[in-house]
């Protein structure tokens, strides 16, 4: 970490605790830099962003996690997939439009979100979790209909990943999108802070295709988008620790 890192990172602590009342010990370097960068490296806005982080935490996940009985009709489509890692080591994720309906439930499609993205964060852990661990996701919108449009649930999905999971989007890709999609799109891209429309790319062509593939591996990309790998249902996976864990600079 460079000494400007260190500096900006021991002056988010001070704010934190002043904010908070609370220490920060148990909370890794690589954590709260990634505050840090999604606001710009200011230390007064990341500590307002990491108090409300906690907070939210503490009420939105009491347990410390979201398990699967709590959202047994989200589970149900089956439209979510856990692929394995990216050549970078990143977990992959993809979603597929076409077998999501939107949720008369909004709380239980929020929950949905959260066990998602624990999930797979925790999937990625080489026994600990570093702090600054990353995800790649796919959105397959191929063969969707107006029946599978939720922009409410891409809004709400999109604001929990930049409150909530500050710099764990390492990119998204979108495939397969329809032009009746084109316009959808634009409205919930205003929603997004602009560091997030950076890491979205919507594939076009066959030059897109091919950085997709060299981005993700051959071995993991599933067949249909031009791998060798085979679709991996979401709750089929088996991770150990599904709650993103919060180390100490010691580790865990």
């Amino acid at each position: 970490m460079e000494k400007s890192q260190e500096i900006a990172v021991t002056q988010l602590r001070k704010s934190i605790e002043t904010l908070s009342s609370s220490s920060t010990e148990k909370y890794g370097d690589e954590t709260l830099m990634r505050f840090l960068i999604a606001r710009s490296m200011d230390p007064e806005k990341a500590a307002k962003m990491f108090v409300h982080w906690q907070k939210w935490r503490v009420s939105f996940v009491p347990n410390g996690f979201i398990s699967e009985s709590e959202i047994e009709d989200e589970l149900g489509s089956r439209k979510a997939f856990l692929q394995g890692f990216s050549v970078e080591g990143f977990p992959v994720f993809i979603i597929k439009l076409k077998l999501h309906i939107p949720s008369k439930d909004h709380l239980q499609f929020k929950k949905y979100v959260v066990h998602l993205l624990d999930k797979i964060i925790a999937s990625s852990f080489k026994g600990r979790e570093i702090g600054n661990e990353k995800l790649i996701a796919i959105v397959d919108l191929q063969h969707i209909s107006y029946k599978n449009i939720d922009t409410r649930g891409f809004i709400a999905g999109f604001q929990c990943l930049q409150a909530y999971y500050p710099e764990r989007l390492a990119k998204l890709y979108f495939l397969h999108m329809p032009r009746f999609f084109v316009g959808v799109w634009k409205m919930i891209s205003r929603f997004l802070e602009k560091a997030t429309l950076e890491k979205i790319m919507i594939v076009h062509n066959e030059e897109d295709r091919k950085n997709l593939t060299k981005e993700i591996g051959e071995e993991i990309l599933p067949e249909e988008y031009g791998g060798r790998g085979k679709l991996v249902v979401f709750q089929d996976v088996i991770v150990p620790q599904n709650e993103p864990m919060i180390c100490s600079k010691g580790g865990c």
